[in-house]
């Protein structure tokens, strides 16, 4: 098969996790025969430095023309510690899911045996979680408006908005990932405050009928940040909106271990981007410390949603899982042994996979 793939590291640590993704994709590209092609292009912080605009022109043209985008991170103290820069790099995040249609992000979560240590809950409360998050990535009080200050400047307000069509579809995906798995959904919203949620419960009662298989259960949100917390193995399929789904997964990450585990596909109309749902983290930049899985996991998704190609996506998985059973890792996993640095746990998934007999 041809690929043809926009690599778009951005700031931060994203171009060192970017780079050993890319080495594991191609390594899989020669052992199942596959022909890749690839460029890069900017995004965020970087972007706004070079041109002034987090998201080119020329880079969305370049998404638009690829099969897929392996996307690193966004984000730059150099803008977080500005509140009046006009301009931010996470702007650029917001048209790149406008622009291509990425109306859904999927974040599977999942506990690697060889890790439970590390999660902040107890081994008999994480143990065996496998849960997958939908969230509405276009939608909301994100891209609401109005949204601004007061000409005194005294005032600050942002609008969430909710059609219709935008909730039925969003329903419609996660019922088709419930029918995959265990049929159980979860729809998470605050409807006894919200008239936007009220309007998707309305709309999620209304679809459900149409999926008799699966078990629908709907939980205001405050509550589904509890239970994720006492009870994260009852979830199965969790749907939910913007704000609400970015909130929730983040919480849900930490079961795993680490923020540096979770891997993120963002599907819709046009080109898939599939990224690792952590953020920059400038304090690491350029020093060869953070953690490369969760985008190589991404790369393992993007072979699985992107090409239809799931022995490329498994080889990916049984790699990382073997780099971790050897204890070939970073610092945030490390428990006692040595720490491996970016570029080491890297190359060791890469030969992993290079000498991996099909």
């Amino acid at each position: 098969m041809k690929m043809n793939i926009a690599v778009l590291p951005g700031d931060g640590i994203g171009p060192e996790i970017v780079a050993q993704a890319l080495n594991v994709t191609e390594a899989i590209c020669k052992k199942f025969g596959h022909e890749l092609t690839y460029k890069q292009a900017l995004v965020g912080a970087c972007a706004i430095d070079e041109c002034g605009n987090p998201y080119p022109d020329e880079t969305h043209e370049l998404c638009m023309q690829s099969d897929a985008v392996l996307f690193g991170a966004i984000g730059s103290p150099k803008y977080d510690n500005n509140p009046s820069a006009k301009i931010r790099p996470e702007q650029g995040l917001l048209s790149m899911r406008k622009n291509l249609g990425l109306y859904a992000n999927i974040r599977p979560v999942t506990t690697f045996e060889s890790l439970i240590h590390k999660s902040p809950l107890r081994t008999d409360i994480v143990k065996g979680t496998d849960l997958m998050c939908i969230r509405e990535l276009t939608g909301g009080i994100y891209f609401g408006r109005p949204q601004g200050r007061s000409e005194d400047n005294n005032t600050a307000y942002d609008t969430c908005v909710y059609t219709r069509e935008e909730i039925e579809r969003i329903v419609h995906l996660a019922y088709k990932y419930a029918m995959q798995r265990r049929k159980k959904l979860t729809v998470v919203d605050k409807a006894n405050v919200l008239c936007t949620s009220r309007l998707w419960r309305e709309v999620a009662q209304k679809i459900e009928k149409q999926y008799p298989e699966v078990t629908t259960e709907y939980m205001f949100v405050d509550n589904a940040a509890m239970q994720l917390i006492q009870w994260p193995g009852r979830f199965d399929v969790v749907v939910t909106e913007n704000m609400f789904g970015d909130i929730l997964t983040d919480e849900a990450s930490v079961i795993t271990g680490s923020l540096g585990m979770l891997p993120s596909a963002s599907v819709g109309i046009y080109t898939s981007v599939f990224e690792p749902i952590h953020g920059s983290y400038p304090q690491a930049a350029g020093k060869n410390i953070a953690n490369p899985i969760a985008t190589i996991l991404s790369a393992a998704l993007m072979f699985e949603y992107a090409f239809n190609l799931p022995n490329e996506g498994k080889l990916i998985r049984k790699a990382v899982d073997a780099s971790i059973e050897a204890g070939i890792v970073t610092e945030d996993l490390a428990k006692d042994g040595k720490t491996y640095s970016t570029s080491e746990v890297g190359e060791w998934i890469t030969n992993y996979v290079n000498n991996y007999q099909l």
